[in-house]
Protein backbone atom coordinates (compact mmCIF):
# COMPACT_ATOMS: atom_id res chain seq x y z
CA UNK A 1 0.00 0.00 0.00
CA UNK A 2 2.57 2.49 -0.94
CA UNK A 3 1.35 6.34 -1.44
CA UNK A 4 1.90 6.56 -4.43
CA UNK A 5 2.81 4.13 -7.24
CA UNK A 6 4.90 6.13 -9.41
CA UNK A 7 7.61 8.66 -9.00
CA UNK A 8 10.10 9.04 -5.78
CA UNK A 9 9.54 7.50 -2.61
CA UNK A 10 8.07 10.19 -0.34
CA UNK A 11 10.41 11.27 2.26
CA UNK A 12 8.54 11.58 6.15
CA UNK A 13 10.48 13.18 9.01
CA UNK A 14 9.12 12.28 12.65
CA UNK A 15 10.13 14.05 15.20
CA UNK A 16 10.17 12.75 19.32
CA UNK A 17 11.58 13.85 22.32
CA UNK A 18 9.61 11.07 24.50
CA UNK A 19 11.82 7.47 23.89
CA UNK A 20 9.49 5.75 25.86
CA UNK A 21 6.45 4.81 26.99
CA UNK A 22 3.11 5.26 24.84
CA UNK A 23 4.64 7.73 22.19
CA UNK A 24 7.78 6.09 21.89
CA UNK A 25 5.13 3.09 21.14
CA UNK A 26 3.01 4.93 18.57
CA UNK A 27 6.26 6.44 16.60
CA UNK A 28 7.75 2.36 15.89
CA UNK A 29 4.23 0.94 15.52
CA UNK A 30 3.86 4.23 12.36
CA UNK A 31 7.44 3.74 11.17
CA UNK A 32 7.16 0.27 11.18
CA UNK A 33 3.90 0.23 9.26
CA UNK A 34 5.15 2.77 6.83
CA UNK A 35 8.88 1.21 5.85
CA UNK A 36 6.16 -1.25 4.82
CA UNK A 37 4.88 0.91 2.80
CA UNK A 38 7.90 1.84 0.59
CA UNK A 39 8.24 5.72 2.35
CA UNK A 40 11.42 7.00 3.22
CA UNK A 41 11.52 7.10 7.09
CA UNK A 42 13.64 9.39 9.31
CA UNK A 43 12.93 9.99 12.88
CA UNK A 44 15.03 12.69 15.05
CA UNK A 45 15.08 11.94 19.04
CA UNK A 46 17.10 12.31 21.89
CA UNK A 47 19.94 8.90 21.74
CA UNK A 48 17.91 5.83 23.57
CA UNK A 49 16.86 2.19 23.35
CA UNK A 50 14.28 3.93 21.09
CA UNK A 51 16.69 4.61 18.42
CA UNK A 52 18.77 1.03 18.52
CA UNK A 53 15.09 -0.26 18.01
CA UNK A 54 13.85 2.54 15.05
CA UNK A 55 17.22 1.89 13.30
CA UNK A 56 16.81 -1.92 13.54
CA UNK A 57 13.82 -1.50 11.83
CA UNK A 58 15.77 -0.25 9.29
CA UNK A 59 14.69 3.65 9.73
CA UNK A 60 17.52 6.30 9.29
CA UNK A 61 17.77 7.64 13.20
CA UNK A 62 19.27 11.42 13.45
CA UNK A 63 19.67 12.48 16.70
CA UNK A 64 18.21 15.39 18.37
CA UNK A 65 19.31 15.99 21.93
CA UNK A 66 16.45 17.59 23.19
CA UNK A 67 15.31 17.85 26.90
CA UNK A 68 11.60 17.23 28.30
CA UNK A 69 10.53 20.48 29.39
CA UNK A 70 11.35 23.75 27.65
CA UNK A 71 13.65 25.94 28.49
CA UNK A 72 16.99 27.54 27.81
CA UNK A 73 18.17 24.72 25.67
CA UNK A 74 15.30 25.71 23.64
CA UNK A 75 16.44 27.65 20.90
CA UNK A 76 19.69 25.19 20.06
CA UNK A 77 17.31 22.55 19.94
CA UNK A 78 14.66 24.61 17.64
CA UNK A 79 18.23 25.40 15.51
CA UNK A 80 19.00 21.68 15.23
CA UNK A 81 16.00 20.75 13.62
CA UNK A 82 16.24 23.76 11.04
CA UNK A 83 19.48 22.19 9.73
CA UNK A 84 18.49 18.52 10.37
CA UNK A 85 15.58 19.17 8.10
CA UNK A 86 17.63 20.81 5.54
CA UNK A 87 19.54 18.01 5.42
CA UNK A 88 17.04 15.20 5.02
CA UNK A 89 14.66 17.14 3.05
CA UNK A 90 11.38 15.47 4.15
CA UNK A 91 8.14 16.08 1.99
CA UNK A 92 5.69 15.67 5.65
CA UNK A 93 7.04 16.45 9.03
CA UNK A 94 4.85 14.45 11.65
CA UNK A 95 5.82 15.93 15.20
CA UNK A 96 4.71 13.73 18.48
CA UNK A 97 3.95 15.24 21.45
CA UNK A 98 4.46 18.72 23.37
CA UNK A 99 8.44 19.17 22.86
CA UNK A 100 8.30 17.92 19.18
CA UNK A 101 5.66 19.71 18.24
CA UNK A 102 6.85 22.80 19.79
CA UNK A 103 10.69 22.89 18.60
CA UNK A 104 9.26 21.35 15.12
CA UNK A 105 6.61 24.02 14.52
CA UNK A 106 9.29 26.78 15.01
CA UNK A 107 12.01 25.00 12.93
CA UNK A 108 9.25 24.71 10.10
CA UNK A 109 7.20 26.81 10.65
CA UNK A 110 4.82 25.77 7.86
CA UNK A 111 7.08 25.69 4.88
CA UNK A 112 6.61 21.64 4.67
CA UNK A 113 3.37 20.08 5.37
CA UNK A 114 3.58 19.33 9.08
CA UNK A 115 1.40 16.79 10.99
CA UNK A 116 1.49 17.60 14.73
CA UNK A 117 -0.05 14.46 16.80
CA UNK A 118 -0.25 15.95 20.95
CA UNK A 119 -0.76 12.76 22.79
CA UNK A 120 -2.26 14.43 25.65
CA UNK A 121 -2.32 18.69 25.36
CA UNK A 122 0.61 20.01 26.96
CA UNK A 123 -0.96 22.58 29.28
CA UNK A 124 -3.10 19.98 31.02
CA UNK A 125 0.45 18.72 32.33
CA UNK A 126 1.28 22.15 34.15
CA UNK A 127 -0.37 24.41 36.26
CA UNK A 128 -0.35 28.21 36.84
CA UNK A 129 1.29 30.87 34.80
CA UNK A 130 3.47 27.78 32.97
CA UNK A 131 -0.17 26.79 31.79
CA UNK A 132 -1.03 29.93 30.09
CA UNK A 133 2.71 30.08 28.31
CA UNK A 134 1.55 26.52 26.86
CA UNK A 135 -2.32 27.16 26.21
CA UNK A 136 -0.71 30.52 24.45
CA UNK A 137 1.54 28.24 22.44
CA UNK A 138 -0.70 25.49 21.60
CA UNK A 139 -3.10 28.44 19.86
CA UNK A 140 -0.63 30.33 18.13
CA UNK A 141 1.35 27.41 17.28
CA UNK A 142 -1.54 25.67 15.44
CA UNK A 143 -1.25 28.15 12.37
CA UNK A 144 2.37 26.72 11.43
CA UNK A 145 0.45 22.96 11.65
CA UNK A 146 -1.03 22.04 8.60
CA UNK A 147 -3.23 18.78 10.13
CA UNK A 148 -3.25 18.48 13.72
CA UNK A 149 -4.21 14.67 14.56
CA UNK A 150 -5.67 13.49 17.83
CA UNK A 151 -5.66 10.16 19.01
CA UNK A 152 -9.49 10.50 20.79
CA UNK A 153 -12.55 12.55 19.92
CA UNK A 154 -12.37 14.22 23.90
CA UNK A 155 -8.59 15.44 22.97
CA UNK A 156 -10.04 17.19 19.74
CA UNK A 157 -13.12 18.55 21.88
CA UNK A 158 -10.41 19.88 24.68
CA UNK A 159 -8.23 21.46 22.40
CA UNK A 160 -11.37 23.46 20.66
CA UNK A 161 -12.77 24.47 24.32
CA UNK A 162 -9.31 26.12 24.57
CA UNK A 163 -9.14 27.87 21.67
CA UNK A 164 -6.79 26.10 19.49
CA UNK A 165 -7.91 26.56 15.69
CA UNK A 166 -7.07 24.28 13.10
CA UNK A 167 -7.85 21.36 10.76
CA UNK A 168 -8.31 18.64 12.68
CA UNK A 169 -8.34 14.43 12.09
CA UNK A 170 -8.92 12.04 15.05
CA UNK A 171 -7.57 8.61 14.72
CA UNK A 172 -7.72 6.17 17.73
CA UNK A 173 -4.89 4.84 18.91
CA UNK A 174 -4.13 1.29 17.91
CA UNK A 175 -1.89 -2.21 19.47
CA UNK A 176 -0.78 -5.32 18.04
CA UNK A 177 -3.74 -7.82 19.03
CA UNK A 178 -1.49 -10.38 17.76
CA UNK A 179 1.52 -9.72 20.23
CA UNK A 180 -1.02 -8.24 22.85
CA UNK A 181 -3.57 -11.69 23.43
CA UNK A 182 -4.60 -13.72 26.24
CA UNK A 183 -1.91 -15.68 28.10
CA UNK A 184 -1.17 -19.02 26.61
CA UNK A 185 -2.30 -22.54 29.25
CA UNK A 186 0.00 -22.40 32.00
CA UNK A 187 1.37 -20.52 35.25
CA UNK A 188 2.38 -17.14 33.49
CA UNK A 189 3.00 -15.61 37.01
CA UNK A 190 5.96 -18.41 37.26
CA UNK A 191 7.46 -16.64 34.92
CA UNK A 192 7.78 -13.31 36.57
CA UNK A 193 10.27 -12.72 39.27
CA UNK A 194 9.53 -9.98 40.98
CA UNK A 195 6.20 -12.50 41.57
CA UNK A 196 8.20 -15.01 43.27
CA UNK A 197 5.91 -16.43 46.81
CA UNK A 198 3.19 -15.02 45.96
CA UNK A 199 0.41 -17.55 45.97
CA UNK A 200 -0.78 -18.29 42.05
CA UNK A 201 -4.12 -17.61 43.36
CA UNK A 202 -3.87 -14.47 45.11
CA UNK A 203 -5.80 -11.58 43.33
CA UNK A 204 -3.37 -9.49 41.20
CA UNK A 205 -3.56 -6.01 40.16
CA UNK A 206 -1.30 -4.35 37.75
CA UNK A 207 -0.91 -0.72 36.92
CA UNK A 208 1.40 0.11 33.57
CA UNK A 209 2.92 3.45 32.76
CA UNK A 210 5.40 5.62 33.90
CA UNK A 211 5.71 6.57 37.77
CA UNK A 212 4.83 10.41 37.31
CA UNK A 213 2.10 12.77 38.08
CA UNK A 214 0.12 12.15 34.92
CA UNK A 215 -0.35 8.50 35.63
CA UNK A 216 -1.62 8.73 38.57
CA UNK A 217 -0.12 6.25 40.55
CA UNK A 218 -0.19 8.29 43.87
CA UNK A 219 -3.93 8.36 43.90
CA UNK A 220 -3.70 4.42 43.62
CA UNK A 221 -1.34 4.14 46.26
CA UNK A 222 -4.21 5.97 48.45
CA UNK A 223 -7.31 3.57 47.46
CA UNK A 224 -5.37 0.69 48.01
CA UNK A 225 -5.35 0.74 51.91
CA UNK A 226 -9.11 0.38 51.23
CA UNK A 227 -8.60 -2.29 48.78
CA UNK A 228 -6.53 -4.46 50.98
CA UNK A 229 -8.58 -4.16 53.74
CA UNK A 230 -11.52 -5.78 51.52
CA UNK A 231 -9.29 -8.24 49.94
CA UNK A 232 -6.21 -8.92 52.55
CA UNK A 233 -4.45 -11.14 49.97
CA UNK A 234 -4.65 -9.07 47.48
CA UNK A 235 -1.56 -7.47 45.69
CA UNK A 236 -0.66 -4.50 43.64
CA UNK A 237 2.26 -4.34 41.11
CA UNK A 238 3.53 -1.19 40.02
CA UNK A 239 5.37 -1.67 35.90
CA UNK A 240 7.11 1.33 35.02
CA UNK A 241 9.70 3.96 36.49
CA UNK A 242 9.75 7.69 36.78
CA UNK A 243 10.38 10.84 38.56
CA UNK A 244 8.07 10.22 41.15
CA UNK A 245 9.52 6.23 41.88
CA UNK A 246 11.36 7.55 45.08
CA UNK A 247 8.22 9.16 46.54
CA UNK A 248 5.46 6.28 45.55
CA UNK A 249 8.16 3.68 47.27
CA UNK A 250 8.52 5.35 50.54
CA UNK A 251 4.49 5.66 50.38
CA UNK A 252 4.00 2.31 49.78
CA UNK A 253 2.52 -0.85 51.53
CA UNK A 254 4.01 -4.12 51.99
CA UNK A 255 1.19 -5.50 49.46
CA UNK A 256 3.19 -2.94 46.29
CA UNK A 257 5.58 -4.48 44.17
CA UNK A 258 7.55 -2.30 42.16
CA UNK A 259 8.41 -3.86 38.96
CA UNK A 260 10.31 -1.44 37.49
CA UNK A 261 10.94 -0.47 33.48
CA UNK A 262 9.84 -3.68 31.54
CA UNK A 263 10.90 -4.05 27.82
CA UNK A 264 7.58 -6.03 27.39
CA UNK A 265 4.39 -5.42 29.68
CA UNK A 266 2.56 -8.30 28.12
CA UNK A 267 3.07 -10.77 30.30
CA UNK A 268 1.95 -8.13 33.64
CA UNK A 269 -1.11 -8.09 31.72
CA UNK A 270 -1.66 -11.59 31.00
CA UNK A 271 -0.37 -12.08 34.68
CA UNK A 272 -2.99 -9.36 36.51
CA UNK A 273 -6.71 -10.26 37.59
CA UNK A 274 -7.55 -6.38 36.58
CA UNK A 275 -5.47 -3.79 35.44
CA UNK A 276 -5.70 -0.07 36.71
CA UNK A 277 -4.83 3.16 34.97
CA UNK A 278 -5.98 6.25 37.49
CA UNK A 279 -4.40 8.85 35.07
CA UNK A 280 -5.25 12.76 35.43
CA UNK A 281 -5.11 13.54 32.05
CA UNK A 282 -3.89 11.25 28.41
CA UNK A 283 -4.94 11.73 25.17
CA UNK A 284 -5.90 7.78 24.41
CA UNK A 285 -3.73 5.65 26.74
CA UNK A 286 -2.05 2.58 25.23
CA UNK A 287 -2.02 0.82 28.63
CA UNK A 288 -5.48 -0.21 28.94
CA UNK A 289 -6.12 -1.38 25.04
CA UNK A 290 -3.02 -3.52 25.41
CA UNK A 291 -4.47 -4.86 28.80
CA UNK A 292 -8.25 -5.19 27.05
CA UNK A 293 -6.03 -7.04 24.21
CA UNK A 294 -4.57 -9.78 26.55
CA UNK A 295 -8.63 -10.32 27.68
CA UNK A 296 -8.53 -8.70 30.65
CA UNK A 297 -10.89 -5.92 32.58
CA UNK A 298 -9.64 -2.75 33.13
CA UNK A 299 -10.67 0.28 35.58
CA UNK A 300 -9.74 3.60 34.24
CA UNK A 301 -10.57 7.51 35.14
CA UNK A 302 -12.50 9.24 33.03
CA UNK A 303 -9.99 11.48 30.90
CA UNK A 304 -9.38 12.25 27.54
CA UNK A 305 -10.09 9.17 25.46
CA UNK A 306 -10.83 7.05 28.22
CA UNK A 307 -14.40 6.45 27.22
CA UNK A 308 -13.75 6.36 23.46
CA UNK A 309 -11.45 3.21 24.49
CA UNK A 310 -14.10 1.04 25.95
CA UNK A 311 -17.14 -0.74 25.14
CA UNK A 312 -19.98 0.99 25.75
CA UNK A 313 -21.16 -1.39 28.16
CA UNK A 314 -18.09 -0.56 30.32
CA UNK A 315 -18.99 2.87 32.03
CA UNK A 316 -20.30 1.99 34.79
CA UNK A 317 -17.91 -0.55 36.29
CA UNK A 318 -14.65 0.19 34.08
CA UNK A 319 -14.70 4.52 34.43
CA UNK A 320 -13.85 6.42 37.70
CA UNK A 321 -13.39 9.66 38.32
CA UNK A 322 -9.55 11.03 38.16
CA UNK A 323 -7.98 12.32 41.75
CA UNK A 324 -10.80 9.88 43.62
CA UNK A 325 -8.99 7.06 45.89
CA UNK A 326 -12.85 6.53 47.23
CA UNK A 327 -14.60 5.36 44.19
CA UNK A 328 -11.46 4.62 42.62
CA UNK A 329 -11.19 1.70 45.93
CA UNK A 330 -14.49 0.57 45.64
CA UNK A 331 -14.64 -0.02 42.04
CA UNK A 332 -11.17 -2.01 42.07
CA UNK A 333 -12.74 -4.54 45.05
CA UNK A 334 -15.72 -5.41 43.35
CA UNK A 335 -14.41 -6.52 40.33
CA UNK A 336 -11.71 -8.36 42.49
CA UNK A 337 -14.37 -9.65 44.24
CA UNK A 338 -16.38 -10.81 41.34
CA UNK A 339 -14.47 -13.43 39.22
CA UNK A 340 -17.71 -14.21 36.72
CA UNK A 341 -17.64 -10.58 35.89
CA UNK A 342 -14.07 -10.09 35.56
CA UNK A 343 -13.76 -13.28 33.08
CA UNK A 344 -17.33 -11.52 31.17
CA UNK A 345 -15.24 -8.21 30.65
CA UNK A 346 -12.01 -9.33 29.56
CA UNK A 347 -13.72 -11.63 26.77
CA UNK A 348 -15.81 -8.48 25.73
CA UNK A 349 -12.43 -6.13 26.06
CA UNK A 350 -10.45 -8.45 23.43
CA UNK A 351 -13.37 -8.46 20.86
CA UNK A 352 -13.63 -4.81 20.89
CA UNK A 353 -10.04 -4.33 20.35
CA UNK A 354 -9.93 -6.36 17.71
CA UNK A 355 -12.67 -4.66 16.25
CA UNK A 356 -11.81 -0.87 16.80
CA UNK A 357 -8.48 -0.94 18.09
CA UNK A 358 -5.98 -2.41 15.47
CA UNK A 359 -3.05 -0.79 15.05
CA UNK A 360 -3.29 -1.16 11.04
CA UNK A 361 -6.18 0.29 10.82
CA UNK A 362 -4.54 3.61 12.91
CA UNK A 363 -1.43 3.16 9.85
CA UNK A 364 -3.96 3.67 7.38
CA UNK A 365 -5.95 6.10 8.88
CA UNK A 366 -2.64 7.85 9.21
CA UNK A 367 -1.33 7.28 5.56
CA UNK A 368 -4.33 8.67 4.63
CA UNK A 369 -4.15 11.79 6.57
CA UNK A 370 -0.18 12.11 4.33
CA UNK A 371 -2.21 11.42 1.16
CA UNK A 372 -4.52 14.45 1.75
CA UNK A 373 -1.40 16.48 2.32
CA UNK A 374 0.88 15.27 -0.20
CA UNK A 375 -1.49 15.72 -2.94
CA UNK A 376 -1.60 11.73 -3.74
CA UNK A 377 -5.00 9.77 -4.06
CA UNK A 378 -5.48 6.86 -1.40
CA UNK A 379 -4.60 3.12 -3.33
CA UNK A 380 -7.28 1.73 -5.84
CA UNK A 381 -8.62 -1.01 -3.71
CA UNK A 382 -10.25 1.12 -1.57
CA UNK A 383 -14.06 1.13 -1.65
CA UNK A 384 -14.31 4.17 -0.38
CA UNK A 385 -13.06 7.75 1.47
CA UNK A 386 -13.06 7.42 5.07
CA UNK A 387 -15.86 9.70 6.56
CA UNK A 388 -14.78 13.29 6.50
CA UNK A 389 -11.87 13.34 4.67
CA UNK A 390 -13.66 14.88 1.31
CA UNK A 391 -14.81 18.01 3.30
CA UNK A 392 -13.79 21.25 1.26
CA UNK A 393 -11.71 22.37 3.76
CA UNK A 394 -9.20 19.27 3.94
CA UNK A 395 -8.54 20.19 0.47
CA UNK A 396 -5.52 22.83 -0.56
CA UNK A 397 -2.83 22.17 2.50
CA UNK A 398 -0.11 21.53 0.25
CA UNK A 399 3.96 22.85 0.07
CA UNK A 400 4.49 26.15 1.56
CA UNK A 401 0.95 26.94 1.82
CA UNK A 402 -0.21 28.68 4.87
CA UNK A 403 -2.37 27.30 7.02
CA UNK A 404 -5.92 28.91 7.49
CA UNK A 405 -7.29 28.86 11.42
CA UNK A 406 -9.15 31.29 11.51
CA UNK A 407 -12.26 31.60 13.25
CA UNK A 408 -12.84 29.94 16.79
CA UNK A 409 -16.05 28.92 17.26
CA UNK A 410 -16.49 24.61 17.31
CA UNK A 411 -18.65 24.94 14.49
CA UNK A 412 -16.02 26.32 12.21
CA UNK A 413 -13.77 23.83 12.86
CA UNK A 414 -12.62 21.60 10.00
CA UNK A 415 -13.03 17.91 11.56
CA UNK A 416 -11.71 14.82 9.54
CA UNK A 417 -12.71 12.34 11.85
CA UNK A 418 -11.20 9.19 10.70
CA UNK A 419 -13.10 5.41 11.13
CA UNK A 420 -10.04 3.47 11.36
CA UNK A 421 -12.43 0.22 11.14
CA UNK A 422 -14.05 1.73 7.68
CA UNK A 423 -10.54 0.57 6.29
CA UNK A 424 -10.47 -3.09 4.35
CA UNK A 425 -7.37 -3.13 2.72
CA UNK A 426 -4.65 -5.29 3.61
CA UNK A 427 -1.51 -3.83 5.08
CA UNK A 428 1.38 -6.05 6.70
CA UNK A 429 2.92 -4.36 9.35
Amino acid sequence: MHLSSTGPRPRVLHLTQPVDGGVARVVTDLVRAQLADGLDVTVACPDSALTTRLAELGATVRHWPATRSPGPSLLREVRHLTRLTGEVRPDLVHAHSAKAGLAGRLAVRGRIPTVFQPHAWSFEAVGGVTAGLALNWERRGARWATRIVCVSEAERATGVRAGITGRWTVIPNGIDPEHFRPAPAGPVRAGLPSLAGLHPAAPLVVCVGRLCRQKGQDVLLQAWNDVVREVPDARLVLVGDGPDGDRLRAHAPGSVVFAGAVADARPWYQAADLVVLPSRWEGMALAPLEAMACGRPVVVTDVDGARESLPASFADRCLVPPDDPAVLAAQVTELLLDPQLRASLGDRARRHVLSTHDVRNTARAVADVYRDLLGTPPTASRTGPPRGLDHPQARGAQHGRPLDTGGGAEANQSTQRVAPTEHRESNHS
